[in-house]
Formats: structure tokens, sequence, C-alpha cells
């Protein structure tokens, strides 16, 4: 088997029910939704398992969710041999890939998810904002166009998904006016997305503040396999380069069309995606179509892989 990477989505994969068949059929998920029960302080299981959808897509649910069906999942490819060559994860997935990679255990990054979700959603009260998606715009011509704003608040890109598929965020009135404009640049397609603030902006400034300091706190290990950062777009394995992409990540866009092909030009032309969800398989198709990509959300999609 060649090299192959394993990648970890991000919040708006979540969906009700999952991750219900690994507690019910594997000891490792049932042991972590019961860790995920005593740190969240709150019948997460339920949430998870039952909905409804209302309560389970608010940031202080969804990003605990995704991570605790994302690790259980990759902790499980583990105990059946399988080895990643490399790994990244979209924004919130970052911290499954790192878990996997063995910057810290399932806990830690568990409370560091928790506090992470907590303080966006605080940073969203303070310094109110939101996102959008365009397609159809080249990635300089978006930053272009957000360099030209001259109107109150801030818009920025945040997310380089694919090519011509960009996410920006910002102030209210930055983030109008350039969904007004964006026809008139060519995009396809320009839409504001329904999320509680300005996430991967300088407007995440007070999430970064009270983030660095839990970050600084803890004791993060070196990994033993590469994690391809959001922020840079390259890997790291050492502790000290986590704990500064993850402190950076909040306030600086999400560099995965870059992470992708430079995860390919290290060799890596397989993908599996780890969690709940097909969004990231969806990118690599429209980053690179040679790149083959799997999608793993449940013990029987973990089991066919090795059939």
């Amino acid at each position: 088997m060649g090299k192959i990477g394993w990648l970890f989505p991000g919040q708006a994969s979540q969906k009700v029910g999952m991750g219900l068949d690994l507690y019910n059929k594997t000891e490792i998920g049932r042991n972590c939704f019961e860790k995920a029960q005593e740190i969240m302080e709150c019948d997460i299981q339920s949430i998870i398992f039952e909905g409804p959808e209302d309560i389970l897509k608010q940031t202080e649910y969804t990003q605990p969710a995704i991570y605790t069906v994302s690790v259980i999942l990759g902790y499980l490819l583990l105990e059946k041999g399988l080895k990643p060559s490399a790994l990244a994860g979209h924004s919130l997935g970052e911290y499954s890939a790192l878990t996997i990679a063995g910057a810290f255990n399932f806990e830690t990054g568990l409370r560091l998810v928790k506090d992470r979700a907590l303080c966006m959603a605080k940073a969203g009260q303070i310094q109110k904002g939101t996102m959008a998606a365009i397609v159809g715009i080249d990635d300089d011509i978006i930053e272009k166009i957000c360099s030209d704003y001259d109107g109150t608040g801030i818009v920025v890109a945040a997310n380089f998904n694919s090519p011509g598929q960009v996410v920006i965020s910002g102030s209210h009135n930055g983030i109008k006016w350039f969904i007004d404009i964006a026809k008139s640049h060519g995009a396809r397609m320009a839409i504001e997305l329904n999320v509680s603030g300005a996430f991967h902006s300088p407007l995440m400034a007070p999430a970064r503040e009270q983030l660095a300091e839990v970050l600084n706190s803890l004791e993060i290990s070196d990994t033993k396999y590469a994690v391809y950062t959001n922020v840079d777009s390259k890997p790291v394995v050492k502790s000290q380069d986590i704990r500064d992409s993850l402190i950076r990540q909040l306030e600086n866009p999400v560099l995965w069309h870059k992470s992708i092909l430079n995860m390919k030009d290290f060799g890596i032309k397989s993908f599996i995606e780890v969690g709940p969800g097909k969004v990231l398989q969806g990118l690599n198709k429209r980053i690179d179509r040679s790149l083959k990509c799997d999608s793993i959300e449940s013990l029987q999609q973990l089991d066919n892989i090795f059939v």
C-alpha cells in the first residue's frame, strides 16, 4: 500500500445520530463517549444521538461532537493496524488529527475543543460577524476585493477550500458589501452562511487570547506522524510548532487547497476522510481529480475498507 493521508472534517459535517454504532458496538467508542459525557458536563450523548438538530448545530456542541466521533474512528483505524503517512484536519478537524498523531490524548483534546468552542462563541458575541461562501472567483481576486473594502468593519478570506471555492469572513457590513458585488466579479454563487461569528478572521482576537492561555498551560507532545497545519499548509511534528499553529488558526485563513497539494507533493495519492460527512472528499475531487479519497463515518464503512 502506498502513502495514505487521513483527513478530519470541521464544523458543518455533523448530523444527528452520528457515532451511535460506535458507541453500541465498540469498546473504544463507548469509553470515549462516556469520557465526553464527563468532560462536557452535559448530556452530550443525547444531543449527538437524538438531537434536536438545532441544538447539535450550536458551536459549543457541534465542535466537541464532531471531534469525539472523528477521534473514535481514527482510534479504530489504528487498532486495526492502519497507519497514516500524514494527517490534516479542516479547522476544528486539526484537533482530531493532532490527537490521532499523538500530540495529546482524547481527554486533553476534548477539553481544548470545548474551550475553543466556548471562546469562539463568546468572541462572536463580543465582535459580531458572519461568513459567506463564494464560488467561481479566483483566490487572488477574492483577496484583492477584500483589500478594496473601505467601509466599517472588515472582510477577509477565511477558507481556501478548493479552486474557485472560498469562504470569506468579517463584519456584517463587509460581508453584505462583498455579496452585493460578487457577481460583477464573476461569482456563480455568493451566499451568507448560518454561523455565529466571523471565524478565521481578526474578529476572533478575543477567542485567540483565551485559547492561547489554555494552550500555553498544557503539555503537548511531538507527534508520531506529520500534521499539515491550516495556517501554513506545511507539516509539523514539534510541540511548540503545534501550539503556535493552533493559536494562530483562529484569526487566519484555512489553507486547505494548498495543504492537500503539499501532501500530494509528499507522495500521498490516496486519502481517507475520517469522521462524519463527505465534505473533504468532495473538496479533494475539485482540488485534483487524480486523488483517491474514501470516507469513513460508520463502523460498516470502517470494516469495508479492509475487505
